[in-house]
């Protein structure tokens, strides 16, 4: 390097050659480590994606992903830097000098050297962020690429739903895309034309005032601000198409095109598409000019900018202010608000038909309900089949219940929310409340953890527990149909271990050589515990040395690679969450928020349901699901995780729905056909809450047919706030599995339900039940609509009713030593009205047996309640001493027997010993033998007679 100063370097440092030598090794130390990561991330999602069968997906997903990466990364790159270029290219002579010029060439002379590879690092990070974003924006791709037709039009364009749902989302992306190109390249342009003084703030020194951008930046400026013009003509040409989604903007509101956006904004939005084109080629005709014109001596730089960008950019300005924006407020102004409801009718109903349709609404059953309020005797008799089966076993509550008797150890747990199923015992539907015990390390003492028993050791929970729904034991607390460790009972022989469920560690490595000897802890014994090896296929096998060093490198544990305790067959089981896991094998599902276990086939199969959506569907309205906002929504797929092996096994549930069939275009062989559904898994399937959750949303405005009612909005429902759980906002009452039988079904079937009242009062306008056993009534939404003059009760009405009129007795189950916890308040169409039911628990406030016990049971019919210690003493109490039904709980113990009556029985058999022994002195020859015997049964019963006069224990 030369030596400006004239004479040696001096100083302490590092020389400039070794500070060379070690950035550059540091910079390859860098690289290489991220390198190994990427390769890490890569190869172990590959092999987790071969471990379950489904690298297809992965294969598919990355193709997808780089091949967006690549083509628009470089597209971005590409542009930019040819733009910088060209800037650079047609650089002037610095002919003129100016103070701003001079500060400019430190810049330029420090630059210059570098230039090329600071550009060259601009355009490839820009690249690298456009290719990013894009490769995010895979499933937008592939739902183009591999789109089918929906087979049904939009009202306004009539153009195949599937546009808007798989066409638009893309033509969308590459405008955005466009339009980055173009402003990035602008701004690149701008800066190097200014760096090389192609555009000055002030003019050169002795030019005209004014001349401050050459003919060839105003040229390249031009062609840029053209090109910038018609990605927003294009963007014009899509917002048509985008009206059919966006929201009205009117108090209730809907989505979809109103009279303003029909008669107002879409003609705007085409007048401006052709304003665009039209500046555009003002802005392209001027570069026209000023390249014929290259020829010519560039005099004082070229002046300021043409006429016809001028006027391009006033003409765009001006229309959009006036077209785009006044004249729309003008129409609803004075066409639409004086007549608000008339003029926007006819768009309401297009709305009320396409939400209807795009959330499986279309084919509901609303019926008249005349809710009878009189408590007459035999009143439920018509609908014993439905009072058999009412739920008093609340899963919410009595979790603590089953985790105290049935936890086994501090280690195993069960989860907050209990399951509702059906399980055949005694050869009769038992609905029935389920858990699975679960491995929660947390249990464990802390003196007694270590990575080996975190990861080695305890590995997997272990057996499912079931209880009945419909009663409780004598004490309170569940009557098991199946329980225990390892559990027995109704659900037969079945693999209990329970590998791959929630709550279970990060990573745990099973499995080993078959003369090894078992580690892992299977369950506990009298004696001594029960030990196990994983023989299962799940899991990925850590053997290797490469495997163990991509793992302890993936979940930075060095043990995975140093430990002995990781032989040659063993493996690594991980993300064995069951919804995880089916998120990953069909990533373009939106996964239901709850997977419930089901025993059939000898396994444990978590089941979860799988939504196709999108908030593309027009003129149709949006609103939540799982935190997205969608405004169509199917139950396609119904999935299953096997808890022993962790398999993956995707059905299709609604073969018609047309996204699913574009991902089984995209992934084929994914997803498997309805009939491959087992008899025995199918008899377990069921409607899934959050869909219901987000149609019952819908339908308290929807269930409206009728634009000009919806518009009054004096027929809206609300969900009813839980009053079991407090009164705030943000606690709607959750729908609730019942098996019941509605007006017009021939038999009781397992049904999702839910109560909706006005939306500014407490008292029911609806009951709502969508039948949730598979079969031919799967799916259909059924309604009890109550007529305005009915005052039915709701269920906050009903809770105020039992806390007053009982408050004597909830009061005398609370104090200093126990509380009372409601359980869920259920409402049933039965007797001609609705039955309101709600089991009370009383709980120990402190103790190890201080878990929820049944204690009593409200019941409410009409404006009458009771309170007994059973369902069935409530209802006799509410229907004038006979119900006419029989519940489903266990029938009551005999009465202990009162000292009066031991007395009499003990009197009673002495009796009958006399008699005995004198009918054996009365045969010929007498019996000497019976006789001592009954002379020994007469004592004893005169012992025992006296003994209870005494009051003491009388003898055995």
């Amino acid at each position: 390097m030369p030596n400006h100063g004239g004479g040696p370097r001096t100083g302490i440092g590092v020389p400039p050659r070794r500070t060379k030598v070690l950035a550059i090794t540091l910079v390859i130390i860098v690289v290489l480590i991220a390198a190994f990561l990427l390769f890490d991330s890569l190869y172990t999602s590959y092999l987790w994606y071969r471990s379950i069968g489904a690298v297809h997906v992965y294969r598919t997903r990355l193709a997808t992903q780089t091949a967006l990466f690549l083509v628009f990364g470089a597209l971005m790159a590409a542009v930019v830097g040819a733009n910088v270029w060209l800037a650079q290219r047609f650089r002037p002579p610095l002919t003129g000098v100016s103070l701003e010029q001079q500060a400019l060439d430190r810049y330029r002379l420090a630059l210059g050297p570098f230039l090329t590879w600071i550009v060259a690092g601009v355009a490839v990070l820009l690249g690298i962020a456009a290719g990013a974003a894009a490769s995010g924006a895979w499933r937008t791709y592939l739902l183009w690429a591999d789109r089918v037709p929906f087979g049904t039009t939009d009202a306004q364009f009539h153009k195949d739903i599937g546009f808007y749902v798989f066409t638009l989302p893309w033509l969308r992306y590459i405008q955005g895309f466009l339009l980055a190109v173009t402003l990035f390249s602008l701004i690149a342009a701008l800066l190097t034309h200014y760096l090389f003084a192609g555009i000055a703030l002030t003019p050169p020194s002795g030019a005209r005032e004014g001349s401050r951008i050459t003919r060839a930046a105003q040229a390249h400026i031009s062609l840029l601000l053209g090109a910038l013009l018609l990605v927003k003509a294009y963007a014009y040409w899509l917002d048509r198409y985008t009206l059919t989604v966006a929201p009205s903007g009117i108090t209730g509101g809907w989505a979809g095109p109103t009279f303003k956006s029909v008669h107002a904004v879409l003609p705007a939005k085409t007048i401006l598409l052709v304003i665009a084109v039209l500046c555009a080629v003002l802005f392209f005709g001027n570069a026209a000019r000023l390249i014929a014109a290259r020829s010519q001596p560039e005099i004082d730089r070229g002046g300021r900018p043409g006429a016809l960008p001028a006027l391009a950019v006033s003409l765009m300005v001006l229309a959009s202010v006036v077209i785009g924006g006044v004249y729309p407020l003008v129409v609803q102004q004075f066409q639409v608000n004086p007549s608000q409801s008339a003029k926007e009718a006819p768009y309401v109903q297009k709305n009320i038909a396409a939400t209807r349709t795009a959330y499986g609404l279309d084919h509901i059953e609303v019926s008249s309900y005349d809710a009878e309020t009189a408590a007459a005797r035999d009143r439920l008799a018509a609908d014993a089949a439905t009072v058999a089966r009412i739920r008093v076993m609340d899963p919410a509550v009595i979790a603590p219940t089953v985790n105290q008797s049935q936890q086994g150890r501090g280690f195993y747990t069960f989860p907050d929310q209990l399951n509702v199923d059906r399980y055949q015992v005694d050869g009769k539907t038992q609905d029935a409340v389920v858990g699975v015990r679960r491995l929660d390390l947390a249990g464990l003492p802390a003196d007694q953890r270590n990575w080996v028993d975190d990861h080695l050791k305890y590995t997997h929970g272990y057996g499912v527990v079931a209880a009945k729904g419909t009663a409780a034991s004598p004490d309170g607390s569940p009557d098991y149909i199946e329980s225990g460790l390892p559990t027995t009972g109704a659900l037969g022989d079945y693999e209990q271990r329970v590998y791959f469920g929630d709550g279970l560690p990060d990573y745990s490595i099973v499995g080993g050589t078959a003369n090894s000897t078992p580690a892992e802890f299977d369950y506990p014994g009298t004696t001594r515990s029960s030990t196990t090896t994983y023989s299962g296929k799940g899991g990925v096998p850590v053997g290797s040395f490469l495997n163990k060093l991509l793992y302890a490198a993936k979940f930075q544990d060095a043990k995975i690679l140093l430990s002995d305790g990781v032989n040659h067959d063993s493996r690594i089981l991980y993300d064995r969450d069951p919804k995880q896991r089916v998120q990953a094998v069909a990533p373009w599902l939106t996964i239901d928020g709850a997977a419930y276990p089901v025993v059939t086939g000898g396994r444990v199969q978590w089941v979860v349901d799988g939504y196709t959506t999108t908030s593309e569907y027009p003129y149709s309205t949006r609103t939540a699901l799982n935190g997205d906002r969608v405004n169509y929504v199917r139950n396609s797929v119904k999935a299953t995780v096997d808890a022993y092996d962790g398999t993956v096994t995707l059905y299709a549930w609604d073969e018609t729905d047309p996204i699913l069939k574009t991902w089984m275009k995209a992934f084929p062989g994914t997803v498997k056909p309805r009939s491959a559904i087992s008899p025995d898994l199918l008899a377990h399937l069921r409607y899934p809450q959050d869909m219901f959750n987000a149609q019952r949303d819908i339908l308290g405005r929807y269930h409206v047919a009728d634009a000009q009612e919806f518009l009054s909005g004096s027929s809206t429902w609300a969900v009813p706030n839980d009053p079991t759980r407090g009164t705030g906002p943000g606690q709607p009452q959750p729908p609730y599995y019942l098996t019941l039988q509605m007006p017009g079904q021939q038999a009781p079937s397992f049904s999702l339900t839910s109560t909706m009242v006005p939306a500014k009062r407490s008292n029911l306008a609806a009951f709502v039940a969508v039948d949730s056993d598979p079969g031919p009534d799967y799916g259909k939404i059924r309604i009890l609509e109550l007529s305005g003059a009915d005052s039915v009760k709701g269920p906050a009405d009903v809770q105020t009713a039992f806390q007053t009129t009982f408050a004597d007795k909830l009061n005398v189950r609370t104090g200093s030593a126990t509380k009372v916890i409601p359980g869920n308040l259920l409402t049933l169409p039965v007797g001609h009205g609705f039955l309101s039911v709600e089991p009370v628990y009383v709980q120990p406030q402190s103790g190890q047996a201080a878990v929820p016990l049944l204690n009593s049971v409200m019941a409410a019919y009409g404006g009458k309640v009771a309170f007994a210690p059973t369902l069935q003493q409530a209802l006799d109490e509410l229907f004038a001493g006979e119900s006419g039904a029989a519940t489903g709980e266990n029938p009551p113990a005999a009465p202990a027997p009162t000292a009066a009556d031991q007395l009499k029985s003990a009197l009673d058999d002495a009796a009958a010993a006399q008699k005995e022994a004198a009918a054996a002195l009365a045969q010929t020859p007498q019996d000497w033998k019976a006789f001592g015997e009954a002379q020994q049964r007469l004592q004893d019963a005169l012992a025992q007679a006296q003994a209870i006069e005494a009051g003491r224990q009388p003898p055995r």
